[in-house]
């Protein structure tokens, strides 16, 4: 992800998707995901309620530039269930997402490319039952100042359509806001312009 690249497609609530191929049933479920350690409870949730299922074969991405991935074929031959899995959160240019498929074998072998198929179809569904979302990155910013220069900061913070997510106003007036990750120069250029303002990074 670039620096304007600043957009980022994610799904906003769970989903599930079906996929039925010779006897056996594939069902998908779509997580939005924050943070890596979500997978293995989320993981351990789907076995508890599918005991009786052969495989929960999963994929996952993370982060808004999407660089963070990974997969797990969960007993599935490999290549054959968390690669197409992956493989259509990448058609869909979507992160911070988990799908995890449950399998119930009905009986008959599907082959290589049955299987990639049915993983690949069933992720599909889940998405296509989805909310996908486009969300913006943001990093936020803790500005310090003194209360004579309220009105300027405010004018800043209303021509660039920050966010104001905590404030706090005394002699000393703190304000952290979230900036659009392409607006970042702008803003800190405008802010550093003023005497006796400090401007922190928080995440």
């Amino acid at each position: 992800m670039n620096l304007f690249d600043d957009t980022y497609k994610t799904i906003a609530a769970p989903a599930e998707g079906v996929f039925r191929e010779k006897g056996s049933k594939f069902i998908a479920y779509a997580y939005p995901l924050r943070r890596e350690t979500e997978v293995k409870d989320l993981v351990a949730s789907l076995k508890a309620q599918h005991p009786k299922a052969r495989h929960h074969c999963w994929a996952y991405r993370l982060t808004p530039d999407r660089s963070v991935f990974r997969i797990n074929d969960d007993g599935e031959p490999s290549g054959t269930a968390g690669r197409p899995i992956l493989n259509v959160l990448l058609s869909h240019d979507i992160t911070n997402i988990l799908v995890v498929v449950v399998r119930y074998f009905g009986g008959t072998l599907l082959g290589v490319p049955g299987l990639i198929n049915a993983y690949k179809t069933a992720t599909q569904e889940a998405l296509g039952a989805a909310d996908i979302v486009e969300l913006t990155v943001k990093d936020v910013y803790r500005i310090s100042f003194s209360y004579e220069q309220m009105n300027e900061v405010m004018r800043i913070v209303k021509e660039e359509e920050l966010g104001v997510l905590k404030q706090d106003f005394d002699n000393r007036c703190t304000m952290d806001v979230a900036v659009r990750r392409r607006q970042v120069e702008k803003v800190l250029g405008r802010l550093e312009n003023m005497q006796h303002i400090e401007v922190l990074f928080v995440n």
